[in-house]
């Protein structure tokens, strides 16, 4: 969680076109974890998205650059649209057997999630 900045630490500066005039807190980088690793939850909803389903893959933990390649290859072999953000893939259409048998042959810890 970030800290809050007070007054008192700015020092006086109240505004500045200068990327270095305020005080940068260092981001902590997240290990990449290897596909064993990961635990991933695969289910199928329709909620608030007008009665179309999508395929959710859940669970993911590391950078968002490889986030964003896993949802490519998945919505690559599934000849879907998708979007991934927060840990979380979204394929457009119903591919939870073909996105879990993908994702087990990769080498991933996976789970089917609801019905």
């Amino acid at each position: 969680m970030a800290k809050k900045m007070r007054l008192e630490d700015l020092q006086g500066l109240v505004y500045s076109t200068d990327p270095d005039a305020l005080p940068q807190e260092e981001i902590e980088e997240i290990p990449a974890l290897e596909n064993k690793q990961q635990k991933l939850y695969v289910s199928v909803d329709k909620k608030q998205r007008g009665g179309k389903k999508v395929t959710l893959v859940e669970g993911f933990l590391g950078h968002d650059d490889d986030l964003k390649e896993l949802a490519k290859t998945l919505k690559r072999l599934c000849g879907a649209g998708g979007a991934a953000k927060d840990g979380e893939v979204v394929v457009q259409g119903d591919f939870r057997d073909k996105i879990f048998d993908f994702l087990l042959k990769e080498g991933y810890q996976v789970k089917k999630k609801g019905g």
